[in-house]
């Protein structure tokens, strides 16, 4: 089982949207672990002792935190706007990402625009 945790900035409901991509795939949100209040360096280090993969639509998180120190894969979600119908045609590309995680690695998955 793989486990990944979604930052509270992300839709609720993206999460079952990453469980469907896969059986192995477990997904829960920062509020259902009560972790919602928790600062950026607090909840990635909470986050490692649970979790493989952190999904997070926060572009500061790389800069503020000591990603490849962590043993934790951070996914970035970039695209027009953090709402659940932008988001959710990144959410088949993470399948590949979350399949192939390694812990300290970052990975930004952006919405291509024609």
């Amino acid at each position: 089982m793989i486990k990944i945790l979604l930052d509270e900035c992300l839709p609720k409901k993206l999460k079952y949207r990453i469980e469907e991509l896969d059986s192995d795939f477990f997904a829960k949100t920062t509020p259902e672990m009560g972790w919602a209040s928790l600062s950026n360096g607090k909840l990635l280090s909470a986050a490692e002792k649970e979790f493989d993969v952190f999904v997070t639509s926060d572009k500061n998180l790389s800069f503020q935190q000591s990603i490849p120190s962590s043993s934790i894969q951070v996914v970035l979600l970039i695209a027009r706007t953090n709402t659940y119908e932008d988001l959710v045609p990144l959410v088949e590309k993470l399948k590949s990402a979350i399949k192939a995680h390694e812990p300290g690695k970052f990975l930004e998955i952006e919405e291509r625009l024609l």
